[in-house]
């Protein structure tokens, strides 16, 4: 070590050439330690006066910080809370950020000494490191320069390292570490830049050494807190739906209106993702389901995502399963999905389905677990046809086993489960009909399912699901000749009946679809690749429909997906309305034919979301 000398004030040592060796240092500082103990403070105040931050040191005073830094760690197992109050007070204030690489390493050996010496300052040691996740404010701008980036990596690798030292020496450190990082996490006021950083080191953290003890934490923590951000956003800044207009606005008119490589499928889509550009929480939203959607390709590449999926799957549905104004959060499940289809894409079904049937689970949860079911399973590219089905057919199959068991009982909000799982069925059916009955064993295990019987039975759910999903629905398994009885269906000829309404009740979940469109424009650019969007969708009744395939195999996503703008709207010149459709209050004797000869125009809704106030969800 460098030497030093010692001063006029009773040998306290200061930087010069020759002096004490470090040993000899150490020792002094032990003495001057314990002489506070007795009332002898002067040297003692000396020392803390050179750990006080100080802007543009010069070489001799970082020479001596540094060589106080190191005796301090040589003599830690002196330092007293209540003595030496005013040292580990002076030492907290101290960044990594605000000096050279000399100083840093000297301060984090002094604070990994001062966590192994003493089991009482393992939660100052980790706190201390913890708050190093972000720089001071007024460091940030600097971060942008050119050297931004390798400044940032030294004080942050230097910080994981130190963790890991502190870690290895407590092995109970990492417990604590936990909760420390959860509760220091910027709130969701904070700008975007200090959250995201922050986040970032969360992130390293799950994926590093000590990621096997507070992996658990650190994932969980990270959706609740894009939870929080996700309903501070509120409905406000998004327009709803009318599901009497939703189909108004076609393709060719918002063209006009939108970028050529931007994909839309409705005017409010288009407007709400305009209206959300320039808020402060979207952004910041938008930023941190990025960071996750990167974490989570990061873990598939080092083939931990199936761990990582077990992990988030308990907190999505302790937390945003049950979260009804959620709108972005749970696209970070269907990415996770998206990225392993065979594992997380399949167990996420299932769990979905299972949480719908179990009996258990109150009712509001089994109808927002169907919900999640149905909307993923209609815009999940990524999802094979054959286990599309069987989920179909274990609704199917639930939801005629109730039908059994019921008579009669026209009370909407007491069969609301029901109602959520018949809609579902239709809702699926709607996005994947066409692609289905092209494979046929599939078609086959289609038609043999007891759907007639569930939409003829008397809670008449044909009257009571959303309307616009019913017509749909209905037109597409006519095209498809999905029933075979000689009895076709007809749609009530209230749009909105007071049914429909009842259903939902002041929740409104009979027109909840949490993954629509996602309106957050950089996490759109990850989701986009794997998700189906209904203009995209080729439906049964579209003219170009091809004979069933001999060949009993997969269809393709351009047999799905395979329509483009233009085939549109020439199917599009009118728009049936439910004045232009046979009208039969007997559901035993149904017919959807239209009065005229129009072609079939309406289209499913881009996004359904409450007409009610925004407040329901």
């Amino acid at each position: 070590m460098v030497g030093v000398r010692v001063s006029n004030k009773e040998e306290f040592p200061v930087m010069e050439k020759g002096g004490y060796s470090d040993s000899q240092l150490v020792s002094h500082f032990k003495g001057l330690l314990v002489a506070v103990t007795t009332g002898d403070r002067e040297n003692y105040d000396e020392l803390v006066g050179y750990l006080h931050p100080k802007k543009n040191l010069s070489p001799d005073e970082v020479a001596v910080l540094v060589t106080t830094l190191k005796a301090l760690s040589g003599a830690v197992s002196f330092i007293d809370s209540f003595h030496h109050e005013s040292l580990l007070f002076a030492v907290s204030r101290m960044s990594l950020w605000n000096y050279g690489t000399e100083v840093m390493d000297a301060l984090l050996e002094l604070i990994v000494s001062l966590a192994a010496s003493n089991g009482k300052y393992i939660d100052w040691c980790l706190e201390m490191l913890v708050k190093h996740f972000v720089p001071p404010f007024y460091i940030f701008d600097s971060l942008k320069q050119e050297n931004g980036i390798d400044r940032k990596n030294k004080v942050l690798s230097r910080v994981h390292a130190a963790l890991k030292d502190i870690a290895d020496l407590v092995p109970l450190a990492p417990l604590r570490l936990s909760p420390i990082v959860v509760q220091n996490m910027p709130s969701v006021f904070s700008n975007e830049p200090e959250t995201v950083m922050y986040v970032e080191n969360m992130l390293k953290l799950e994926s590093g050494a000590v990621g096997e003890t507070v992996g658990s934490t650190m994932l969980p923590a990270l959706v609740d807190r894009l939870l929080e951000l996700d309903v501070e956003i509120g409905w406000d800044g998004i327009l709803q739906e009318d599901t009497r207009g939703i189909f108004d606005m076609e393709l060719e008119d918002i063209c006009k209106f939108t970028d050529e490589d931007e994909n839309f499928d409705s005017m409010s889509e288009m407007l709400n993702r305009k209206n959300l550009q320039g808020n402060l929480v979207v952004q910041k939203l938008d930023s941190l389901i990025v960071l996750a959607f990167l974490h989570l390709e990061s873990c598939q590449s080092s083939g931990r995502l199936a761990e990582v999926f077990d992990i988030l799957l308990p907190s999505f549905q302790r937390t945003v399963l049950n979260a009804y104004n959620s709108k972005f959060t749970q696209f970070v499940m269907f990415y996770a999905c998206a990225l392993d289809p065979e594992g997380c894409g399949v167990k996420y079904a299932m769990v979905l389905a299972d949480v719908f049937s179990c009996d258990v689970n109150p009712p509001i949860t089994r109808m927002s677990a169907v919900a999640y079911l149905a909307s993923y399973l209609s815009r999940a590219k990524f999802l094979s046809a054959a286990m599309v089905t069987t989920i179909i057919q274990s609704l199917v199959d639930w939801c005629y086993a109730y039908c059994k068991l019921r008579d009669f009982d026209m009370n909407p909000r007491a069969h609301q489960v029901f109602y959520s799982g018949c809609q579902a069925i239709m809702y699926i059916l709607c996005f994947r009909l066409r692609s289905l009955m092209d494979i046929p064993r599939l078609k086959l295990q289609l038609l043999n399912m007891p759907m007639e019987a569930i939409w003829k039975h008397k809670l008449s759910p044909l009257k009571v699901c959303l309307p616009t999903v019913v017509v749909e629905f209905l037109r597409q398994a006519k095209a498809a000749q999905l029933f075979m009885a000689s009895d076709s269906f007809v749609f009530n000829d209230v749009l909105e009946s007071d049914l429909s309404k009842a259903y939902g009740g002041m929740d409104r979940l009979d027109m909840f679809f949490p993954f629509d469109p996602c309106l957050l424009k950089k996490s759109e650019s990850y989701i986009r690749p794997h998700f189906v969007r209904w203009s995209k969708v080729r439906t049964t009744y579209d003219d170009d429909i091809d004979e069933v395939s001999d060949n009993d195999s997969e269809v393709s996503d351009d047999d799905f997906v395979g329509r483009n703008t233009e085939e549109i709207i020439d199917d599009d010149d009118m728009v049936v309305t439910v004045e232009d459709l046979d009208f039969n209050p007997d559901l035993n004797k149904m017919s959807i034919t239209p009065k005229s000869s129009l072609k079939y125009g309406m289209r499913m809704p881009a996004r359904i979301r409450p007409s009610t106030s925004p407040e329901s969800l």
